[in-house]
């Protein structure tokens, strides 16, 4: 099984993929994590580079039979449509969810407030933050869409659902 989760920054993809692959003994590729590590090395990334590396990364994991969970913004067809194929191409059941924040002070409040939890890696701070996270595109609405009130945390009861 190939779980994506999509969304903005602030959302709860990270923390949702934590509860998820515990929950599931799965494999969590970050791509945060992932550019990271590329920008450590000396690489340029400015576009789907990351996704590339996930999408290897996936295959590999999906072909010795593992599941594989995917924590990432997704904000455009071609990413999105790299993991469609990869599912096509090893025949793995795709499950994509976007996460969505819907009290936007709440969000701000997340990403403007949120610290990094991925070493090397910087955040802009304040507006900017905030400015470049609401920027990024969405996926689309032909996505299961699962929204838990922004106030709480999202269910840890959702990891089971996945199974």
């Amino acid at each position: 099984m190939l779980i994506v989760l999509g969304g903005l920054p602030g959302t709860g993809k990270s923390t949702l993929a934590t509860r998820v692959a515990e929950h599931l003994k799965a494999v969590h590729l970050r791509i945060d994590t992932i550019e990271q590590a590329m920008r450590d090395a000396g690489q340029t990334v400015d576009g789907p580079e990351g996704y590339l590396v996930a999408r290897g990364l996936a295959r590999e994991n999906l072909r010795l039979g593992l599941r594989v969970i995917v924590d990432a913004v997704n904000p455009i067809a071609y990413t999105r449509d790299l993991w469609q194929g990869l599912a096509a191409e090893t025949a793995t059941r795709l499950v994509e969810i976007e996460l969505v924040c819907g009290d936007v002070e709440e969000h701000r409040r997340r990403v403007e407030s949120r610290t990094v939890d991925i070493d090397g890696l910087t955040r802009p701070n304040g507006r900017r933050c905030w400015t470049g996270s609401t920027s990024r595109g969405r996926p689309p609405k032909s996505w299961t869409r699962r929204a838990w009130p922004s106030k709480r945390p999202a269910p840890t009861s959702s990891a089971g659902s996945l199974q």
